[in-house]
């Protein structure tokens, strides 16, 4: 991804064209942490490392610091880990002016060992797993989301009341009506490309005032870099035009919800493995088993794909959300879906995950359950045909996050490809998403159909 070299970055320190660096690592919500540096001093010193306070690995969405973390506590102090900048993701920020982005690593305050429960290392381990095999993962996800006509402050003030999306009808592939969405779109687009990641395009979605993004896939770890700098683009470059986007996956009861859909394939030094000409829907062997893992093992990767209460709001039938785990060939009814059928590029797309996902923990999930399904040779079932939907013998999604939870706390496979630290420090990520609902919900909505557990 590489757009801006460090020595490139000098120069243009040098002339005053670049004078902020934005040392950024990422949290367990996905999103961008950090430091604002003065150029020369990232120049003299940050480009090597920075500090922050650890607490950052352990917050909810609203940065408070609740208790039961192993990793991190008022009582151990909440001290420091250092951010190791990964120079190789340097690049400007074009919607702000003078300024250079570069991701950011947690290491250990002390040894500078990586911190084993950072997004970030918790993907790479899975990458190492899959080098080991003699195997590179690629992947891309897709970003959808609404945007709103009113600014931030202005839809907080209103107390989220009375939301009004920028556009009014449903732009599923609409040229007319996405126009209407141009003085955003258009500088998102051309502000990822300048920053090096290769957009393909944006398109409306299949709901009243819904975009989708679309970047070109990439190794697995520059997908979900790609993936974290897109959403915090949007974010930002639609706040600068007075409006509010939203990655929330069911921002309205009666509205289709947002999803990032994960589309992944393995290659070698030939090329996609998971391509055989010769073979039934063009799968090779190694597709096979790593799509059944991927079956085998959705119900323990759920929680990475729908962390919060409100991901689970997405699951229903007849939205282009899967309710059903099967796989079946180029259908958006079911959970996993063969597409590329029959070409070099055939790959496995998981249209589990909302719009509110972790790249990083999403992707890893998906890579431990594929890969553990390659080292146990698992079987692939025959492909579902249909609308899976309407199937009452086909595996569902847990439609809970407590489900969701308690799945993921048991798995055995996660716990051998995570190790049980970062199992257990994201199952109180999960208990404490749950705890904070369950204090916000009041007997009145309890008494209209929400949900305590």
């Amino acid at each position: 991804m590489t757009a801006l070299t460090l020595d490139a970055l000098k120069t243009k320190a040098a002339s005053g064209e670049i004078d902020t660096v934005l040392a950024c690592a990422v949290d367990m919500q996905g999103r961008l942490v950090g430091k604002r540096f003065h150029v020369s001093n990232f120049l003299e010193a940050g480009f090597e490392e920075t500090h922050c306070c650890n607490y950052l690995l352990a917050t909810d969405l609203e940065m408070e610091t609740p208790d039961g973390y192993a990793a991190t506590s008022w009582a151990m102090g909440y001290g420091d880990y250092t951010m190791k900048p990964d120079l190789a993701t340097l690049c400007p920020v074009p919607w702000l002016e003078g300024t250079a982005l570069v991701l950011c690593d947690f290491l250990d305050h002390h040894g500078h060992a990586p911190v084993p429960h950072s997004p970030r290392q918790i993907l790479k381990a899975q990458i190492e797993r899959a080098t080991a095999m003699g195997l590179t993962p690629m992947m891309a996800t897709e970003l959808e989301f609404f945007l709103f006509q009113n600014s931030y402050d202005e839809i907080r003030a209103s107390g989220y009341r009375d939301l009004t999306t920028l556009v009014k009808y449903n732009q599923d592939y609409s040229i007319q009506f996405t126009t209407r969405e141009e003085h955003v779109m258009r500088p998102v687009r051309n502000a990822l490309y300048a920053m090096g990641i290769p957009v393909e395009n944006t398109k409306g979605e299949a709901e009243i005032g819904q975009e989708e993004l679309n970047i070109r896939y990439g190794d697995a770890l520059e997908a979900c870099d790609r993936h974290t700098l897109a959403k915090h683009a949007v974010k930002e470059i639609a706040a600068q035009h007075g409006h509010a986007a939203t990655f929330l996956p069911k921002w309205r009861a009666d509205k289709v919800g947002s999803a990032a859909h994960i589309h992944q394939s393995l290659f070698g030094a030939e090329g996609n493995v998971f391509h055989d000409a010769g073979a039934p829907h063009s799968m090779s062997q190694v597709m096979r088993h790593y799509v059944a893992g991927l079956l085998k093992y959705a119900p323990d990767c759920m929680l990475l794909m729908a962390p919060y209460i409100n991901s689970y709001k997405r699951f229903v039938p007849g939205t282009f959300a899967p309710t059903k785990t099967a796989w079946s060939i180029d259908n958006r009814t079911a959970g996993f879906r063969l597409v590329g059928e029959g070409t070099k590029g055939v790959r496995i797309e998981c249209r589990i995950p909302g719009s509110d996902m972790n790249p990083y923990l999403a992707c890893a999930g998906q890579l431990a359950a594929g890969l553990a399904g390659i080292e146990e040779e698992l079987d692939l079932p025959d492909p579902a045909q249909g609308d899976l939907y309407s199937m009452a013998d086909v595996a569902e999604v847990p439609h809970k996050l407590s489900m969701a939870t308690e799945t993921f706390r048991n798995s055995a496979m996660l716990r051998r490809a995570f190790g049980d630290a970062v199992v257990d420090h994201y199952t109180r990520a999960a208990e404490v998403e749950q705890e904070d609902f369950d204090r916000a919900v009041t007997d009145y909505e309890v008494q209209r159909g929400f949900e305590r557990a």
